[in-house]
Order: structure tokens, then C-alpha cells, then sequence
């Protein structure tokens, strides 16, 4: 596995962890389909989010955030339908963006984490 991929995952499970420490529930993580990849999904009593996990080093270039552009928000958008295709609630759906900073990489002790809720909402007609 690259260092790329290990640091990846290594952000998505900070974020899976920052999630379970405010109350939800991770339901999926690494979701994958033809059309696009969802790194985690997790719900609480209200929410089912799919949140997508930017890791970087630091904010000087551009936020994290920039970095979900409206080809990612679609992508995104037409994945959490297949998933939701096959896996009904009753749960309001909602797009999150977790921003992970981390000046050392894995050797961060302590990353900075930023939770932008519903960071993008469905539109129709874009997928």
C-alpha cells in the first residue's frame, strides 16, 4: 500500500472516530461503487451523512473543502443514491465534509479537525 493510500485511510479513520466521539453511528466506511467511492457513512437519530474526508497538510494553498468541486459533489451525489437504493431509511440524508489538517502527516499528535455539515446539498437534474 503507497504512503498516499496509508495516510488516506489513516485521515478516514480520524474522522470515523471524531464521529463516534459526537454520537454516531459509523454505518460504512470505504463505500464503492462504478460511479464514485463515499468514505463514510454514519448516521445519528436524525442524519444518515455521507461524509467525504480531506486530508492535508495545511490550508495555506486552499481549504480542504475547495477540493469537493461540483464533479466530486455528483459523483458523491449519484453513489449515496445507490447505496440508498439499497439500503432505505428513514433517516434525512445529508452531505459532510471532514477536513483533516495535519502538518506531519501520521506523525501529527494533534490534527485539526474541521466538520462543515451539510457542506452540499442533492440537486436535481445533476445526476
Amino acid at each position: 500500500m503507497t504512503n498516499t493510500k496509508l495516510q488516506g485511510r489513516w485521515g478516514e479513520e480520524l474522522a470515523a472516530d471524531y464521529l463516534r466521539k459526537k454520537g454516531y453511528r459509523i454505518t460504512a466506511m470505504g463505500y464503492r461503487t462504478r460511479m464514485g467511492e463515499i468514505d463514510i457513512i454514519a448516521e445519528n437519530r436524525k442524519y444518515l451523512v455521507f461524509a467525504e474526508v480531506k486530508l492535508r497538510k495545511s490550508d495555506s494553498f486552499a481549504k480542504a473543502m475547495e477540493f469537493v468541486d461540483g464533479n466530486k459533489q455528483r459523483r458523491l451525489t449519484v453513489t449515496a443514491l445507490q447505496w440508498l437504493s439499497r439500503n432505505p431509511t428513514g433517516l434525512q440524508p445529508r452531505f459532510d465534509v471532514i477536513e483533516i489538517y495535519a502538518p506531519l502527516g501520521m506523525e501529527t499528535a494533534k490534527p485539526i479537525i474541521n466538520h462543515i455539515k451539510n457542506a452540499f446539498e442533492m440537486k436535481e437534474g445533476s445526476f
